[in-house]
């Protein structure tokens, strides 16, 4: 046993036993929060440097001794290792799987046997195109929905055709051939195309956009180049031939995708969720060992950063694996292993909530801390006539000991016995001999509750957060390949011990916390706030790690149910999705709460309805005009939303376009400029912002002018040779979808191979001669400039046009949608919190009075899509200046962090809906100061709505709202200084208010944030502002 005279420098913290999770047992042992790997790494970074010099120095004397040979030799090797590494990484075998099936999809236009399967036709460079589009770089399960989807796309596509034809031939027939072309014209071009449009905006999905390519590729060439609709005859060759190239590209793809080292979304899923419960497991104990120290810096330190970066991107991948392993487990009949695995993504989700809400409220002390300055702690003394001020620095939690310190950890807990853990042991420890009657140490300071707090259950914190980090370590899932279930019978009965001893620890550790407060002196307002929200922070960051670790039980629930439900179904399957009825009549039986688009429900917006209000409504009821003008105003809303005037305008855009191919003075005009790869690249540049229609348009012309230079070069060095133009283009496929997959840049890369297949892939066509009507551009003897020429002008030609549609008809900028969105946004917060959210426990209320799912979701949608509106506003020319992107960055972000506490507060009300005795009197006793606290902070989202909305700056005296808070806090501890609340209520009573408290505090803290961020854009008040009209 350690004792203070042996160790002068260090502290004793009470008692602790740490629950090993493997085996159950019990053991004091000392632990550390980081991994002994990690604090390894510097003799392992040492021992690599060690060999770098020496390497570095073998090479520098064989190039003196040998010349530049080895030099040269080293380096050609080196840069092999490292092409022959990137080649056989994940990237890399997927971007050699779509130059192998662009290869293959282009032995349509090569090979005489497929090429005569396909008939007579100079377009057969479309199977290629294809596989450009629907490339095979992607899992089995999205595989299985992309075929899908370009089935429907197949069917949409034939259904035009054929109906566009048929309404064609039967005008055509009566005489009114004009009249045939018109209907064709507005209904399947404009009408189909538009729909097409509005679907792609609508869904916003990745393949669902390659299905609309797919379709618009389809259509285009049949309504505007084939000729049969132009002509008024039924002829399905044409058809036929366009069709079976849009299945040709499909079964390669798929093939491709299939069979040559396949991905198995499924395995990819369990490797994501591997990775996801390690970086909560390292971002836990961090963020633990962050709060024992009392300081912020390992929260930004690398390790803890770079977890946080892992975890980001791992939980975006997660639920994108998510969705492809349905497909999979769909395919092969497994719903009910896909609906486990679902339940256990989303309980990752709600494990890593708890632990952002564990690093908020480690945050929320850190800020605390900070504002207790040396002055202040003198003041609090004075205040409360103690001799002396204890600083962080004499308790045990915070000194590092020299073992701590070569590792960079808390320091060790040095435990000892109950017995001997005396008063006098407590007295030296705190460096103070004032005592409370309990023995105990008297805190003078909020920082004085801190280290109090720290020392007693920093043990006991420490050793939970020991346990769930070596649980998370081994959850969910065992080594690759195989991924089996890591089932461990001892985890479940570790965790709920650990739990037991933690919760007890932290009991006794609050109550005697508060027994080292002096209750009956009287303290000034601030300073009783100041004492009071520290505890509260104390007492919340321990309540959350509670939170944490009851997740974690529920995430081992889960596990067992799966591993029990594979063992029992192990050799079942059932395809009861394929009853897609049933579903649907048990979802639409099912009644939910009713949210309006905005996502605030009814019932909350009907709740602010004034008298005047209710006086319009009144006189519209007997005034027969208004009533007849506002149901037509109702009628015609739909046309009113953008998604419907996007749609609308694509379609008109898309008539005027392909209507020269329609009249017979510039049929041939449009042929000979191709002008259906024109429409095509409309269809693909046309967005719903200007911004957005800006980048693609961009990504697209310089594609174009890329592709356009190496068709050139390609046809040139070849000579129109089969074998080296199919070589060339396998190359150039190579570097296209590096753009593609690598660096993300798909509009660019799949712009390039399109005009390189119109281009050196088209001139081939017309060397052997593929069709009869090929002299407009050389014939057999190709002009390969001519026909690259022709591409480039017909591709920037639609882009431009869809530049200027985008720009002329219903203009929507994403910058004025981004201002409304976030203002509007801003204002449902506004509505959402205008209400004290904890009175409905209390006055009998459903506590979805507060929050509904419904809200919380579309709210959390809606920073989504302001977010890709943000990115878009920036793309967008104004002469008013470009857009401010980093401080509306900033603001989102800040959107963000309060929505979080939105969630954070919902979580906790829906813990426990039924409020116990002792919660419903601290409620009842500060519900007035609750209630003052609420409105300020509505009436805060109001004034930011307002000021984003009409671009004024806020005004110089913002209602405060640390005042409310104080009131708040002081309240709450007049309610444990009185002699009711002592007797009446546990400190579990106090969690509600306690996150109240700090969630307000958070909230408070970041609408300053944004209303600095809103005085910097919007602080100068301009002269033109202030006249009136």
């Amino acid at each position: 046993m350690n004792s203070s005279s042996s160790h002068p420098g260090r502290r004793f913290m009470r008692q602790a036993t740490l629950i090993l999770p493997r085996t159950g047992e019990r053991v004091k042992r000392t632990v550390t929060l980081r991994d002994p790997e990690s604090c390894g790494l510097q003799n392992g970074d040492s021992a690599a440097d060690e060999q770098v010099p020496l390497l570095g120095h073998r090479g520098s004397n064989q190039a003196s001794q040998e010349g530049q040979t080895p030099e040269v030799w080293f380096r050609i090797k080196e840069r092999t290792k490292r092409l022959y590494v990137s080649a056989t990484s994940k990237t890399g075998q997927s971007i050699l799987k779509c130059a192998l099936a662009y290869l293959l999809g282009s032995l349509a236009t090569f090979n005489p046997m497929i090429a005569g399967f396909l008939g007579q036709n100079d377009g057969k460079h479309m199977v290629a195109t294809i596989t450009v589009y629907f490339h095979p770089a992607r899992s089995a399960g999205s595989m299985h929905e992309a075929t899908l989807l370009a089935s429907i796309a197949f069917v949409y596509a034939t259904f035009i055709s054929f109906t566009s034809m048929a309404v064609s031939v039967l005008f055509n027939n009566m005489g009114l051939k004009l009249v045939g072309h018109a209907i064709v014209l507005i209904v399947f071009c404009g009408g189909g195309l538009g729909f097409v449009g509005w679907l792609k905006q609508r869904l916003g999905s990745p393949l669902v956009n390659v299905a609309c390519s797919l379709t618009s590729l389809a259509i285009i060439t049949v309504l505007t180049k084939e000729g049969a609709v132009q002509t008024g005859t039924f002829s399905d060759d044409k058809i036929t031939q366009v069709l079976k190239m849009v299945v040709m590209g499909i079964i390669i793809t798929t093939a491709v995708c299939l069979i040559l080292q396949p991905v198995s979304a499924r395995r990819e899923l369990r490797e994501t969720m591997v990775s996801a419960t390690d970086s909560l497991g390292d971002m836990l104990s961090l963020i633990t060992r962050s709060f024992l120290t009392g300081t912020e810096e390992d929260l930004l330190q690398p390790a803890f950063l770079t977890a946080s970066d892992r975890h980001r991107r791992v939980f975006v991948a997660l639920f994108k694996n998510l969705t492809e392993a349905k497909w999979e487990h769909y395919v092969l009949g497994r719903e009910h292993v896909y609906k486990n695995e679902e339940r256990l993504a989303q309980c990752l989700e709600r494990l890593a909530q708890n632990i952002r809400g564990l690093r908020s409220a480690a945050e929320t002390q850190f800020h605390l801390l900070s504002q207790s300055s040396p002055a202040g702690a003198e003041s609090a003394a004075t205040t409360l006539h103690s001799p002396s001020v204890p600083r962080i620095a004499s308790f045990p939690a915070l000194v590092s000991s020299p073992t701590s310190q070569d590792y960079g950890v808390l320091a060790a807990i040095d435990e000892v016995p109950e017995e001997s853990c005396d008063t006098k042991d407590l007295r030296q420890s705190s460096g103070d001999d004032s005592m409370n009657s309990s023995g105990f140490p008297i805190a003078h300071t909020p920082v004085d509750i801190f280290a109090k707090f720290v020392m007693h259950l920093g043990p006991s914190m420490k050793s939970l957060a020991y346990t769930l980090r070596q649980i998370l370590d081994e959850l969910p899932y065992g080594p690759a390949p195989e991924y089996r279930i890591a089932y461990n019978p001892n985890f479940r009965p570790s965790l709920s011990q650990a739990i037991q001893l933690y919760t007890n620890a932290r009991k006794e550790a609050l109550r005697l916390l508060y027994q080292g407060k002096d209750f009956n002196k009287a303290k000034p307002r601030d300073v009783e706030a100041d004492f009071e929200e520290v505890a509260a922070s104390c007492g919340h960051f321990s309540f959350s790690l509670q939170d944490v670790a009851e997740e974690i039980r529920v995430l081992l629930n889960i596990l067992d149910d799966q591993k029990l439900e594979m063992e029992q179904e192990s050799h079942s399957r059932t395809w009861k999705w394929l009853l897609f009825w049933r579903k649907y009549r048990k979802n639409h039986t099912n009644t939910s709460i009713g949210v309006s688009e905005s996502g605030v429900s009814p019932s909350r917006i009907s709740g602010l309805q004034s008298p005047l209000a209710e006086r319009a409504s009144f006189s519209e009821k007997y005034s027969p005009m208004l009533t007849y003008s506002s149901r037509l105003w109702e009628a015609l809303r739909v046309f009113r939303r953008d998604d419907v005037k996007f749609a609308i305008k694509v379609g008109v855009g898309a008539a005027l376009y392909a209507l020269p191919s329609f009249i017979p003075s510039t049929q041939a005009l449009y042929s000979h400029w191709r002008g259906e790869w024109g429409l095509l690249s409309y269809m693909l540049v046309c967005a719903m912002t200007k911004g957005d229609s800006n980048t693609t348009g961009y990504q697209r012309i310089l594609g174009t002018c890329i592709g356009a230079i190496f068709a050139i070069l390609a046809w040139l060095i070849s000579q129109g040779n089969v074998y080296a133009l199919a070589v060339l283009g396998f190359f150039v496929s190579l570097g296209c979808f590096q753009i593609i997959i690598a660096q993300g840049k798909g509009p660019m890369g799949r712009f390039i191979m399109l005009t390189y297949n119109l281009s050196a892939l088209y001139a081939y066509s017309l060397s052997v001669k593929d069709d009869e009507d090929d002299d407009d551009e050389g014939g057999i003897n190709p002009y390969i400039t001519e026909i690259a020429l022709h591409r480039v002008v017909a591709v920037i030609s639609g882009c431009i046009w869809g530049l200027i549609i985008t720009r002329v008809l219903w203009p929507i900028s994403a910058r004025r949608k981004f201002k409304n969105g976030l203002s509007l946004l801003w204002l449902q917060m506004a509505l959402i919190w205008r209400r004290d959210p904890l009175s409905s426990l209390i006055e009998g209320e459903s506590p979805k009075a507060y929050l509904h799912s419904g809200e919380e979701f579309a709210l959390q949608r809606s920073v989504t899509k302001l977010d890709s509106l943000r990115k878009s506003a920036s793309s967008e020319f104004e002469l008013a200046g470009p857009f401010p992107e980093s401080a509306y960055q900033r603001i989102l972000q800040s959107t963000g962090n309060m929505l979080d506490a939105f969630h954070a507060i919902n979580v906790v009300i829906l813990k426990d809906i039924n409020a116990t005795e002792g919660e419903a009197e601290v409620l009842k006793f500060t519900a007035t100061e609750r209630a003052q606290l609420s409105a300020r902070i509505g009436h805060l989202f109001q004034v930011l709505a307002s000021s984003m909305k009409l671009e004024y700056p806020l005004n110089d005296t913002l209602p405060n709202t640390e005042h409310a808070r104080d009131r708040l806090l002081a309240k709450i501890f007049d309610y444990r200084r009185s002699a009711f609340g002592v007797q009446e209520t546990d400190e579990k009573d106090y969690a509600l208010s306690y996150a109240y408290v700090l969630v307000t505090g958070q909230l408070s803290r970041e609408i300053l944030k944004v209303s600095k961020e809103l005085e910097s854009l919007f602080g100068v008040l301009r002269e033109d502002l202030l006249k009136l009209q």
